[in-house]
């Protein structure tokens, strides 16, 4: 369980890091189609979840692969986690700027920390209390259901205004490609 809990550590520290890097990988690779499936291609809050559903479902394989014959209910706890942690980033998002009457990048930011948190904390409860086994083959499917709609939105976003950039500045240098800016 020590060892467990060390991952689930080094999880939150690697997804915060990570989505924090993919948050410029965009940009750094000169506005590289492949790298916008996977990071942010705007400033839509759509776009920021992918911060934390894609390193986060890289490192539940690495814990998955670690830790299925220890403890046998990580595969659906994992898949709890990614969706839980990925969904918060907008709720979050929504609550806080409905009560304040507009976004804050400190809020952002605490919001992306706390969605990662929340995540890896219901995934390692739920993981030693097994109150989610047999629900591994309904959650990974929604994991990739959302993992497909990132793919396809990230270039073809439907209407909506989780799809549209938040009325902020950006410091972009990206060329001008309707309302996408990052």
């Amino acid at each position: 369980m020590r060892l467990l809990k060390r991952y689930t550590i080094i999880g939150v520290l690697f997804v915060l890091v990570a989505g924090t890097l993919a948050h410029f990988l965009y940009d750094w690779t000169g506005w590289n189609p492949v790298a916008g499936l996977f990071a942010p291609v705007s400033e839509s809050i759509w776009e920021h979840m992918k911060l934390i559903f894609f390193p986060m479902a890289l490192y539940s394989l690495v814990m998955i692969v670690r830790f299925r014959g220890s403890f046998p209910c990580i595969v659906p706890s994992l898949g709890f986690g990614i969706l839980v942690g990925t969904l918060l980033v907008p709720v979050f998002y929504y609550v806080y700027t409905f009560v304040l009457g507009r976004d804050f990048f400190v809020l952002d930011i605490a919001d992306f920390l706390l969605s990662t948190l929340v995540a890896f904390l219901l995934a390692y409860r739920f993981t030693l209390s097994c109150r989610l086994k047999g629900c591994a083959p309904l959650l990974w499917g929604l994991v990739g259901v959302l993992f497909v709609c990132f793919i396809v939105f990230a270039y073809h976003p439907p209407d909506g205004a989780i799809f549209a950039a938040p009325d902020r500045q950006s410091s972009s240098s990206a060329p001008p490609k309707t309302e996408r800016i990052c």
